[in-house]
């Protein structure tokens, strides 16, 4: 009985670590980089991070969870775009993430995008928008099916 306990202890710590690895990019530039290197989209996460109670609810129920980090690795890039009341953030992320907002037409949190980074000659980046989303009821299985629903149109 104790080695199936210590068996379902490690299995547990492994999952939450796994979920724990991923890289959530906070400069977009950067982000850009890696999604053009890997060919994968933008997913772009406008959060309310120490207020916001869906955003939380959102990262607690699925972007913290096993079944989203496998499924993140293998599908796109990802960015937290964060609208703190109480964190510090550099005036240069403040600034950065006003602009997203503005660019991106957020009117409320959280709020998901999916998007292609696409960058012309004079070095300007546009996004090219495959869908967006918030928060989704029914856990992990739930929102990954919407998600995937953004990114198969990006096939096509």
């Amino acid at each position: 009985m104790k080695k199936i306990s210590l068996f379902i202890l490690v299995a547990f710590f492994t999952l939450q670590s796994q979920a724990q690895e991923l890289k959530w990019h906070t400069n977009i530039k950067e982000a850009i980089e890696v999604s053009t290197a890997t060919k994968k989209p933008l997913l772009l996460f406008f959060t309310g991070s120490d207020w916001c109670g869906w955003c939380i609810r959102l990262q607690k129920e699925v972007l913290k969870t096993p079944e989203f980090a496998t499924w993140a690795k293998e599908n796109v890039v990802l960015v937290e775009l964060d609208y703190p009341r109480k964190q510090y953030q550099t005036a240069e992320i403040k600034k950065q993430n006003a602009e997203l907002e503005q660019a991106f037409g957020i009117q409320g949190y959280p709020t998901v995008h999916f998007a292609k980074a696409i960058t012309n000659k004079n070095g300007q980046t546009n996004f090219e928008g495959l869908g967006s989303t918030g928060y989704v009821a029914g856990g992990p299985s739930a929102w990954l099916a919407v998600a995937n629903d953004f990114l198969k149109k990006k096939k096509a």
